[in-house]
């Protein structure tokens, strides 16, 4: 089990630093994609639906409108392909995973915002 522990550590390298953000917070995720030889930095904007792990397996899935489309994508917060992220508005939520804004759409799934001073 500590080689296993050991070989993590060689490998982690440097870790950036995100800011703390929950769920119903919407954020934008800079995520570096490469196309051939190319390579550029796309941004996600949407909310967290929710956060899983612990530690340094976290991983987050944010939630935007396309059109009337839904999509959602799964971050995982130790990928070296994050380049950014940054928290738009703080939401106002009661509970961890958000899945009940997949059946809502339009005003029913507004996240009222949260005061942060």
């Amino acid at each position: 089990m500590d080689l296993i522990k050991v070989a993590e550590q060689a490998f982690a390298g440097e870790k950036k630093e995100f800011p703390a953000f929950k769920a119903g917070d919407q954020i934008t995720v800079g995520y570096r994609i490469k196309e051939g030889n190319k390579e550029r930095v796309q941004e996600f904007r949407g909310d967290v639906i929710c956060i899983h792990g612990s530690e340094d397996k976290k991983r987050f899935t944010v939630r935007k409108m396309s059109g009337n489309i839904g999509v959602e994508r799964i971050f995982p917060m130790d990928s070296p392909f994050i380049e950014s992220i940054t928290v738009n508005k703080y939401g106002k939520v009661r509970r961890s995973k958000l899945y009940y804004l997949r059946e809502r759409t339009g005003k029913k799934a507004r996240i009222q915002e949260r005061r942060v001073k």
